[in-house]
């Protein structure tokens, strides 16, 4: 990489676009220099492009606004860096048509991780830009899989302490796309993937090596479950909350509801007021209110 620092800024803005996807100039400017002019933002993307590193597409709308995602190469370089090792960007992650066709969801999501950063910025809190993984492959078996559109991991307590709590959260950002009953149907497959355990060729459990949840290789504690609700007004929003709740009834019998906090919440709250806010909105009593990071909430 020619020109390029990989040691600082220009390797953070390449792990950003290659785990996030795609990003605005504005974006990319808040996740990863906010406290610098935006000049040299523009100026850092501009020379990742030269190195064919990242490139950029111009939507038609909303001022004719500039999308930065990896190229193919830029993907290939930072799938080889120890902080990227084993999250895999779809294959088309690097296709300008594909971009276009994803940006409004994408960039929603974009937005949703800015609102965690900046709110732990804020609070002094430790939630770095490459804390917000996107995409992340979770197999339930027979050939399906959990794909959240962002794994959250955002430790609580001071950012320069040893005594915070590590919370880790799935975040789906709803844009009203789907019907309501699509939107309560990601519950099952949450509630598939909290139990369920990989059946190994040949392999049966033993006293010694008994079976376990898949999930439990990765985590501690199962990752609570944010809904982020957008693209609808306030009728909409309580529409999608009742039927996620109604949705709770379909589930099968097991302990992920007693164990797992669900909760819902409209992204112009957490953009209004931070996630940390009581904004969130437990799915199984959505009359009750709360901080996503509240200790009311089982999993802390």
């Amino acid at each position: 990489m020619i020109g390029v620092d990989v040691s600082s800024g220009d390797r953070l803005a390449l792990g950003v676009l290659a785990q996030y996807r795609m990003a605005t100039t504005e974006q990319m400017h808040r996740v990863i220099a906010p406290m610098v002019r935006i000049e040299q933002t523009r100026r850092r993307l501009a020379r990742l492009r030269a190195e064919g590193l990242v490139d950029r597409i111009t939507l038609p709308q909303a001022g004719r606004t500039r999308v930065w995602f990896p190229t193919s190469y830029g993907v290939q370089l930072t799938s080889e860096w120890p902080e990227m090792r084993g999250h895999r960007p779809s294959r088309t992650v690097s296709d300008p048509t594909a971009v276009r066709l994803k940006a409004g969801h994408t960039l929603t999501v974009t937005e949703t991780a800015l609102a965690f950063l900046e709110d732990a910025r804020r609070r002094g809190e430790l939630c770095q830009p490459l804390d917000w993984m996107t995409e992340v492959h979770h197999p339930i078996g027979s050939g399906e899989a959990v794909i959240p559109d962002a794994l959250l991991y955002y430790r609580r307590g001071p950012a320069d302490g040893d005594n915070g709590s590590m919370l880790r959260a799935f975040v789906e950002v709803d844009r009203a796309t789907m019907g309501p009953e699509r939107l309560a149907a990601k519950l099952t497959s949450y509630e598939r993937l909290y139990r369920y355990v990989p059946v190994l060729p040949g392999r049966r459990p033993t006293i010694q090596e008994p079976a376990v949840e898949e999930w439990r290789r990765r985590y501690p504690l199962f990752p609570r479950v944010l809904f982020v609700l957008d693209g609808t007004g306030p009728a909409g929003i309580e529409n999608r909350i009742h039927a996620l709740r109604a949705g709770t009834g379909l589930l099968a019998p097991s302990r992920f509801l007693h164990d797992v906090p669900v909760l819902a919440a409209p992204l112009a709250d957490l953009l209004q007021h931070g996630p940390s806010s009581p904004v969130w909105r437990p799915v199984l009593d959505p009359d009750q209110r709360g901080p996503w990071t509240g200790r009311a909430y089982r999993q802390t």
